[in-house]
């Protein structure tokens, strides 16, 4: 790492997305494996090596009003420490396309939103409508749900934390939306799929970002091996002409073989894919295409 030179690692820094925007990866160098998260003037290093990347604290000169650093080889639910600037309060709120959110750099592995899910937040923004049904599952803090009912959807939010429900909420309120009009549910989303299909309810459209492996009532969860079942199970409660976003956080899962599995849940429903789309990673995550994303419309 001390053979990096700033004057190079400056031309690899990404501005900001948008003017509604002030939360992004501002820089990442997959060589030197160093990765900087730019929220609201305070940066979030994040690094393989044991060492903090000196470089940084010049590339962040002008630009940054604090800066925290996480090897990620530290557990993950390690917080962050203060390497310079002023220390940020408990908790601090962001803007991402036009929707606010709250971040809170104690919270371990993310601080509240996940910056790769950019365009596909913004995605359910602009495809949700007013009067329809989201389904929001492995929701974490909501980050699906807050876009889909800025958009005048009524949303159902099922995490298995009371924890993310409650900052789920939290991030409603921020935005001006009354979380009395919106449901929660806490639990196993696998469990509540099942129910939902039992108790007829359906929905215009579902979100399904679950993490790679989890553990469910009946055993394990694997992307990539129990993806196809995970979609079979949202395709039973999808409305005709509905949406399903389909993600999967994993280097060991290629895109078209979570193309293949996604299509081949669908499709043991008896229900046909009028259009997909693969998005593809905002382009500061470009390089390590660790995540899949597809985008479906279901007859």
């Amino acid at each position: 790492m001390a053979g990096l030179q700033p004057t190079v690692t400056v031309k690899k820094r990404f501005p900001a997305p948008s003017p509604d925007t002030t939360a992004w990866r501002i820089f990442h160098d997959a060589a030197s494996e160093v990765w900087v998260d730019h929220f609201d003037g305070r940066w979030l290093v994040q690094t393989r090596e044991p060492d903090f990347p000196g470089f940084v604290t010049q590339l962040a000169e002008g630009v940054a009003d604090s800066i925290y650093w996480r090897p990620r080889d530290k557990a993950a639910a390690t917080a962050p420490v203060l390497v310079a600037g002023e220390s940020v309060a408990e908790r601090f709120a962001v803007r991402e396309n036009g929707a606010s959110f709250w971040i809170d750099f104690r919270a371990g592995y993310s601080c509240g939103i996940f910056l790769d899910q950019r365009l596909n937040r913004r995605w359910v923004g602009e495809i949700a409508r007013p009067g329809q049904r989201v389904l929001n599952t492995f929701a974490y803090t909501g980050g699906f749900s807050v876009m889909a009912a800025l958009a005048g959807a009524t949303t159902t939010t099922v995490d298995l934390s009371g924890t993310y429900l409650d900052w789920t909420w939290e991030n409603f309120t921020l935005n001006g939306l009354d979380p009395a009009a919106h449901h929660g549910v806490k639990g196993d989303a696998f469990n509540w799929l099942r129910t939902f299909a039992r108790q007829g309810r359906t929905f215009h459209g579902i979100v399904l970002d679950p993490p790679t492996f989890s553990r469910k009532a009946k055993g394990t969860f694997r992307s990539e091996r129990d993806y196809a079942d995970l979609a079979a199970l949202a395709a039973a409660l999808i409305e005709p002409g509905g949406w399903i976003l389909c993600c999967a956080n994993t280097h060991g899962l290629t895109s078209e073989r979570f193309e293949r599995d996604v299509l081949r849940g669908i499709r043991s429903r008896r229900r046909r894919v009028l259009s997909r789309e693969d998005p593809g990673m905002p382009p500061e995550f470009r390089g390590d295409e660790y995540l899949k994303s597809l985008r479906l419309v279901v007859e």
